[in-house]
């Protein structure tokens, strides 16, 4: 679809809602909702009062990483983004440079070989690009014990040039995260779920919403490129799986807190249209013309519309929705990406 949104500057979300001003909390923040061409205005802290016994929220449990590392190739500073780990050890990286301002800018990859300094003398390789889309993002060595290790030592959460300074990781961190087993997780927060708290969880579990947990470890994300959705790894337990199906056959709707959470749970649809527990890489990509064969609704951040995203949205929403809520969020002066307010889409 084509939709042009140019966001004001000042719209940008430089601060997380709970450093704004005494008292607030990560579901202080406004929720825009979406039903066909209606949107009306609402607190986060509203949500319970819009869902209803039977519904079900799917949540992603991937944790955020430490993921931006300071590095040196040549002479030259670099900042390393590490954002999927592959299944031969390898990971797939982006070299930033550092604009002075405490963020970043795009640079060039290669070429293979190029290697680069990293803290504790380690050093990383780069072998080839992930794809052949580009060489924005590519599969590196690293020496040492491991690269869980040297981002908990090193590393910071990513940092884009509309926030005002760098946060603590707990910051970047939802009340569904989860560590896992072998160190992996998300290169970037899967913001959709940063307004839960826990007293919100527990009123809505009290009314008879229930939550399936999924995994899904999302990269680097790029704003540059505007690139389609590189594979990731994903997850879909057994139990969530039995909860969604249940929750579809008992008419409840089944409501995706953020796009990793719809690539997750369509990724593990069957062809006679049940969700089954299965784990490994997704490369699905949600477009209109695919549908959604599980999710109802959606809940999201607002993120300046890139191509995938759109799609996505578009279908789970349809067109209107989606122009009219991008519409009303410009109108209503509604604070962008993942630090801002959220859109839930409800059929």
């Amino acid at each position: 679809m084509t939709l042009t949104v140019c966001v004001p500057e000042e719209l940008s979300a430089r601060v997380p809602v709970e450093q704004r001003g005494p008292g607030l909390e990560r579901d202080a923040v406004r929720m825009l909702v979406s039903r066909a061409a209606e949107v009306a205005h609402h607190t986060f802290r509203e949500l319970p009062l819009l869902l209803r016994a039977g519904d079900l929220l799917v949540v992603n449990t991937s944790a955020t990483l430490a993921a931006a590392v300071d590095g040196w190739t040549g002479h030259a500073r670099v900042v390393v983004h590490f954002s999927t780990r592959g299944d031969d050890g390898r990971w797939a990286v982006e070299l930033r440079e550092p604009d002075g301002r405490g963020t970043t800018r795009a640079r060039g990859g290669g070429p293979a070989g190029r290697e680069v300094r990293l803290p504790g003398g380690v050093r990383l390789v780069l072998e080839e690009p992930l794809s052949g889309r580009g060489e924005r993002l590519w599969w590196a060595r690293v020496s040492g014990s491991g690269v869980p290790g040297l981002l908990r030592e090193y590393g910071r959460a990513i940092r884009y040039a509309y926030t005002e300074r760098d946060q603590p990781l707990s910051v970047h961190q939802t009340v569904f995260a989860l560590p896992s087993a072998d160190g992996t997780g998300s290169a970037e927060m899967p913001s959709a779920a940063r307004p839960f708290t826990a007293r919100l969880v527990a009123e809505l579990v009290s009314r008879g919403v229930r939550f399936a947990p999924v995994t899904l470890h999302t990269g680097v994300a790029s704003a540059e490129a505007h690139e389609p959705p590189y594979p990731e790894r994903f997850a879909v337990p057994k139990a969530s799986a039995r909860l969604i199906d249940a929750a579809r056959a008992g008419g409840g709707r089944v409501v995706a807190v953020g796009t990793t959470a719809v690539r997750a749970v369509e990724s593990a649809v069957g062809s006679d249209g049940a969700v089954r527990a299965c784990a490994g890489w997704t490369d699905l990509v949600v477009t209109p013309e695919r549908g959604v064969r599980v999710v109802d609704g959606l809940l999201t951040g607002l993120h300046e519309p890139q191509a995938s995203h759109l799609l996505m949205l578009e279908a789970v929403a349809g067109r209107v929705a989606v122009e009219r809520g991008y519409e009303a969020a410009l109108q209503g002066r509604y604070l962008w990406h993942e630090f801002g307010d959220v859109h839930l889409v409800l059929p």
